[in-house]
């Protein structure tokens, strides 16, 4: 089992910037990506960004250039830096870790970014 705890998000004037931090914790050695998702009101959740244990990142076309996410393997933790930020930005953002080789992934209790415009 792998917990995730979201921390960072908030309430932002269009424009601005929000890192998001996503804690892991449990059975972390066995996790090969961990990403980025968010869920509007009335819109399926999608994928905002992703990393891979081995670096490689990958991200929406509507984040691309604004968005980075990095990792620090030391903390155990996943960011999301979110440079101007836009009014359609606004969504509950989730963390996601996929154990490739388990067929399993795990989600974090998920945290609000609210951009006012």
């Amino acid at each position: 089992q792998v917990q995730l705890v979201e921390s960072g998000g908030g309430l932002v004037q269009a424009g601005g910037s929000l890192r998001l931090s996503c804690a892991a914790s449990g059975s972390i050695f066995s996790i090969t990506a961990m990403g980025w998702y968010r869920q509007a009101p009335g819109k399926q959740r999608e994928l905002v960004a992703s990393i891979t244990s081995g670096g490689s990142t990958n991200y929406a076309d509507s984040v691309k250039g604004r968005f980075t996410i990095s990792r620090d393997n030391a903390k155990n933790t996943v960011y999301l830096q979110m440079n101007g930020l836009k009014a359609e930005d606004t969504a509950v953002y989730y963390c996601n870790a996929v154990r490739s080789l388990l067929r399993d992934d795990s989600w974090g209790q998920g945290t609000q970014v609210t951009v006012s415009s």
